[in-house]
């Protein structure tokens, strides 16, 4: 894939009256919007993105899909909330300037945020960056999120971002009710996660900050440098366990695409290397059953990625790229049955 941000022209599940949204930034944002072209991000699964460009200056418009939507879905409004909240932080996020709630403007709710320079790689395995970057990137986004894991949730208004309880326990009952609600045939992998996740949950303390979707892909690379210029795409965001962040991060040894391939060779570290980063960076000796939190997030994104190709099959999906997510979410829910086994 390439490792840019692909632009197109809007689809037509996505069209909206430009006019009326060019009356409402101007009403409420600096410049002159009369002229404002507008693209689209071919990304952005779950929720439409755009590129606004006024006079020379470019902004990123994200919002809700179109069509009937699953419950405590596409969540723009916490995505809104969550990088306001983390600008005057260690961890590096877009500026935001506007949240919208009233769908007169657009159809749906939406919010207007800076748009940060720098490379987005949509390839796991960073084709294009330099060989002796790779690991220095990863390095950095590691330190990033245990920024984001230390954040203090009081001191930046998140006390109350998450619900109470065990942080497993809630994401398992969430994913399994959106799974069910988008199923589209019987995934005998998917049922037996499903039994299995909520009795196998490590004891876990604390609450931090949980990105949610942590991985390269949703993040902006400084231009130049082996760095994270902005973490984006904060929809699943909530207060839970830092371990899920780092476990969904490490999909990245686990996604079809990225098997057979030497990971060492390419300048990466390994899997149990990685860990060790974030062990290291965040004070802890080590991690106990780690592969649970692999198998969680391979469920949960097999859940996700059904969930995107049930919109696309009622036409309401962001990206032409839908059909390809069922064999995706076979594949991981089949990838963490065979790590259930193996333990």
């Amino acid at each position: 894939m390439s490792d840019s941000s692909i632009l197109t022209p809007v689809r037509e599940a996505h069209r909206f009256d430009v006019p009326r949204l060019v009356e409402y930034l101007s009403q409420r944002m600096e410049g002159d919007f009369s002229a404002m072209e507008v693209l689209q991000f071919e990304g952005g699964q779950s929720n439409p993105t755009y590129q606004l460009t006024v006079g020379g200056k470019r902004y990123v418009l994200r919002k809700k899909p179109p069509g009937q939507l699953l419950k405590s879905a596409h969540q723009v409004d916490r995505e809104y909330r969550v990088m306001k909240a983390l600008e005057s932080t260690a961890v590096p996020v877009p500026l935001m300037y506007v949240f919208c709630e009233d769908e007169d403007v657009m159809g749906t709710s939406f919010y207007v945020m800076e748009h940060v320079e720098g490379r987005v790689f949509t390839d796991v395995t960073l084709g294009s960056m330099k060989k002796e970057d790779r690991k220095e990137l990863l390095r950095h986004a590691i330190e990033v999120m245990v920024a984001l894991h230390q954040v203090d949730l009081e001191a930046v208004g998140l006390a109350d971002y998450g619900r109470p309880g065990n942080y497993y326990e809630r994401q398992i009952s969430r994913w399994t009710k959106q799974y069910r609600a988008s199923e589209t045939e019987d995934i005998s992998a998917m049922n037996e996660l499903m039994l299995w996740l909520p009795n196998n949950i490590p004891e876990s303390r604390g609450t931090c900050l949980a990105h949610g979707d942590f991985r390269i892909g949703n993040t902006v690379v400084h231009p130049t440098e082996p760095k994270v210029a902005a973490v984006l795409d904060w929809e699943l965001s909530t207060t839970g366990h830092g371990l899920a962040d780092l476990g969904y991060l490490s999909l990245m040894y686990h996604q079809e695409e990225a098997q057979g391939f030497d990971w060492k060779a390419a300048g990466f570290p390994n899997e149990q290397e990685l860990v060790g980063m974030y062990c290291q960076c965040a004070g802890l000796e080590k991690i106990e059953n780690w592969n649970f939190y692999v198998i969680y997030n391979l469920f949960r994104l097999s859940a996700i990625v059904q969930g995107v190709y049930k919109r696309g099959l009622d036409g309401n999906a962001s990206s032409e790229s839908w059909r390809e997510r069922s064999a995706a979410g076979k594949y991981m829910s089949a990838r963490a049955w065979d790590l259930v086994k193996s333990i």
